[in-house]
């Protein structure tokens, strides 16, 4: 009896210990009436789905296990083994367009505080990314390409270590049994299963991915050897992390199954994925005619009504373009989103047309189309591929181009909606508050990045043709995104860009395409000068004056800088915190690249340098300039840069003419 006594008591004792305590294992067969952790936008649907995000864009969602794991014995002693397996599927309203990805996470807490969306991946922010102090482990399934976090492409499967550049990572896909390796693509909708296992004895990580129902490949994806015991505390919260960006993106954990000291449990019998769409019923057939007498009448007056509408919302599509169906738009759902192209809409206006702010009707994605007109059919097959190739263009500092939309003589570009609208708006016209020194400094290293991504290190080369503030957008972050690319032009690496009308803006185009039409990387450069002017100094390059003559501006800052005062220049609205001497770092570089001789001016990658402070830039006093006619002498100062910087597109011309610094 005393001994039935102890069993029932021990029996009792283990009933109600607290499950903190003992729990190193859990397997979800789906989450119906579970109790998890969860913020953000993330969320429990009725069918058992866990769904980190949803239609809201710019947004974040977490999901946590709500009980600590056991990961050690004590602080000091080594990780255990874990394994966990989990099915995951991404959608995306857009089939070649999604938001970012999702992160398996093992954190400290399940509160991830000041996390960001976007390419954050609502994990980390700007301030702790890549801290020691962390104590993250994460593996990303990882959708949009990010070059500040090394991303080798925008299909990836990496691991994490404290922060977002990942320690190893490899292209989404799986080895079968011959060892041949097949993509696959993240954003597809489809149902796919994940594994990661780490060996505390060998301290290997292995990451292994597969479509569901194809079982677990012999081979993983990855497999790293890295110990986690200095990673890991004592106690951790396991789950997961997701974010989306200007494109409504659904990621769902469908199963999930985690356990220490052992291999985790398979999963089966999951909940299904949602359908996808909605089929619009016709109103005839909802409402039906109330008299047999009227259906004719009704009939008629349907048909009359189709027809006009048909016309109001006419769109031109021929056979070419079928190719580029996924980027197209349909004109009917820019005219809802514009709400008719109504004059509340408007963005801004200009020589080529008009932009309006929009909000598609069933995704909500926040959009900016902008209505353009081009006159030559012939040239139409053309530009419209060029656009369509230049919207699959991604990068932190261009605005991207989601498609377009051809009716009639119009042709409209949809790109994604910046909330802080033009940099214009912030430097002229009485704006609601000015920008800081910092504040414009960060944009045009911004617009310099993404000018050499466009020039050196796409599959063509990107001339965009029209640089200046009022292209340069901001998003809700103040960073500055380069868009406006119904000007630009690409051609392929190591080819000469053809000879084609003048385009752009007076006072940021180059003296060279004035004369031949021929837009190549150095005339962006020119009209970068222009912009690096206009930003430090808070004038537009020709500015009207009351004596009647206009100011040039790149005039004007030399001649401050040749009575030994550069700085008078600077817009007195960018307060006084700020670096002189990077601020004269930025106007010295706007005349540099104002050099009226095309050959002389710096590239990209090299305007990069100098303004990261990796390279010196040459005195300007070193480059033989004369008062007379703000004239270059071409056989001063470059000589040595050229020697210095092989590599340089800048070339020495032993007894060339002296080269008028030119501002159109």
């Amino acid at each position: 009896m005393f001994l039935n006594f102890i069993i029932l008591v021990a029996l009792f004792l283990v009933d109600f210990a607290p499950a903190s305590c003992e729990v190193d294992a859990f397997t979800y067969n789906g989450f119906q009436s579970v109790n998890f952790s969860l913020d953000g936008i993330a969320k429990l649907t009725s069918n058992g789905l866990l769904q980190l995000t949803d239609s809201q864009t710019q947004d974040q969602g977490h999901a946590f296990y709500p009980n600590p794991i056991h990961f050690k014995n004590s602080p000091n002693d080594t990780a255990f083994t874990f394994s966990t397996t989990f099915v995951f599927a991404i959608r995306s309203i857009y089939e070649n367009l999604s938001g970012h990805g999702l992160v398996f996470v093992i954190a400290p807490q399940r509160r991830l505080e000041g996390s960001l969306a976007n390419h954050y991946l609502g994990l980390f922010n700007s301030a702790n990314n890549g801290k020691s102090s962390n104590h993250v482990v994460g593996v990303e399934l990882d959708t949009i390409y990010s070059e500040d976090f090394g991303d080798i492409n925008d299909n990836h499967v990496g691991i994490d270590i404290n922060g977002l550049k990942s320690v190893t990572a490899h292209t989404a896909g799986y080895f079968d049994g011959t060892g041949l390796f097949h993509n696959l693509t993240l954003i597809s909708g489809q149902a796919m299963q994940v594994w990661v296992d780490y060996d505390g004895s060998t301290k290997q990580i292995n990451v292994t991915i597969a479509p569901l129902h194809v079982g677990k490949p012999v081979r993983p994806l990855l497999a790293f050897s890295y110990d986690l015991s200095p990673i890991l505390d004592q106690k951790m919260y396991v789950g997961f992390s997701s974010s989306t960006g200007s494109v409504p993106t659904h990621h769902y954990i469908l199963g999930w199954s985690f356990k220490t000291n052992g291999k985790a449990q398979e999963l089966s019998q999951l909940p299904n994925l949602p359908r996808f769409g909605r089929k619009e019923t016709s109103r005839f057939v909802m409402i039906g005619l109330p008299l047999i007498s009227l259906v004719l009448l009704v009939v008629a007056t349907s048909v009359v009504v189709y027809y006009v509408r048909r016309k109001k919302y006419e769109e031109i599509l021929e056979d070419w373009e079928r190719e580029y169906r996924p980027q197209r738009f349909n004109y009917k759902d820019l005219y809802k989103a514009t709400k008719g192209f109504r004059e509340k809409e408007l963005l801004g206006a200009g020589g080529f047309g008009k932009v309006y702010k929009g909000v598609m009707p069933i995704t909500k994605l926040e959009i900016a189309v902008k209505t353009i007109s081009h006159e030559s059919r012939q040239g139409m097959k053309e530009f419209v591929s060029e656009i369509v190739s230049i919207g699959r263009i991604q990068h932190r500092n261009v605005v991207p181009l989601l498609g377009y939309c051809r009716r009639k003589g119009e042709l409209l570009l949809v790109y994604e909606y910046m909330s802080n609208g033009s940099l214009d708006r912030y430097l002229y016209d009485q704006p609601r508050f000015t920008l800081d020194w910092n504040q414009r400094f960060r944009v045009i290293r911004g617009v310099a990045s993404g000018l050499l991504f466009l020039h050196e290190e796409c599959d063509h080369v990107v001339v965009h043709r029209d640089i200046k503030a009022s292209n340069v957008l901001l998003d809700g972050e103040l960073n500055g995104r380069l868009g406006d690319f119904g000007l630009a032009r690409l051609y392929g690496h190591g080819t000469d860009p053809q000879t084609t009308r003048v385009v752009g803006t007076l006072g940021y185009l180059a003296p060279e395409h004035t004369r031949t039409g021929r837009a190549a990387p150095s005339t962006d450069v020119f009209s970068f000068g222009a912009f690096l002017l206009e930003v430090a100094c808070g004038r537009r390059p020709i500015q009207p004056r009351q004596e009647g003559d206009d100011l040039i501006l790149v005039d004007w800052v030399f001649s401050c800088w040749n009575r030994g005062n550069i700085l008078e220049a600077v817009d007195p609205n960018i307060g006084i915190d700020f670096v002189p001497g990077q601020v004269e770092l930025v106007l010295k570089l706007g005349l540099f690249c104002s050099h009226s001789e095309p050959s002389f001016r710096p590239t990209m990658r090299q305007i990069l340098l100098f303004l990261d402070g990796v390279v010196d830039l040459p005195e300007l006093s070193a480059l033989g300039v004369s008062s007379a006619g703000l004239t270059f002498d071409l056989r001063g100062g470059f000589d040595d840069f050229v020697k210095s910087y092989p590599s340089s597109s800048v070339n020495a011309h032993s007894g060339s003419p002296s080269v008028t610094l030119i501002s159109l």
